[in-house]
C-alpha cells in the first residue's frame, strides 16, 4: 500500500523521524522525553516492518531510559532560583 508513493513502512519512518526531531525541540525535559518516546515507538514499529534487529534494540532501550526518567526516577522540580550552591 502506497500513500504518495511511499509505502507504509516508510511512512513510519518518517513518522519516527519527525517525532525524534521534535523532541529535540523542546525545552521542557518530561515533554522531550514523552515525544522522544513516541519517536521511538514508532522507530521500533519501523524496525518490526523491517525485520531489523539494531533498529528495534536500540529504540527499545532509548524507551526504557525515557521510562526510568518520567516514571521510576521521578524528581521534584526545583527552581533555578532556589537552588543552593
Amino acid at each position: 500500500m502506497e500513500i504518495l508513493g511511499i509505502s507504509h513502512v516508510e511512512w513510519f519512518g518518517y513518522l519516527a523521524s519527525l517525532f525524534v526531531l521534535l523532541s529535540f525541540l523542546m525545552k521542557n525535559i518530561k515533554t522531550l522525553r514523552y515525544v522522544n518516546t513516541l519517536g521511538c515507538g514508532f522507530f521500533v514499529i519501523y524496525g518490526v516492518l523491517l525485520n531489523s534487529w539494531p533498529i528495534i534494540i536500540t529504540n527499545a532501550a532509548i524507551i526504557l531510559v525515557n521510562a526510568y526518567y518520567l516514571i521510576i526516577h521521578k524528581k521534584e522540580h526545583v527552581p533555578a532560583d532556589e537552588v543552593k550552591p
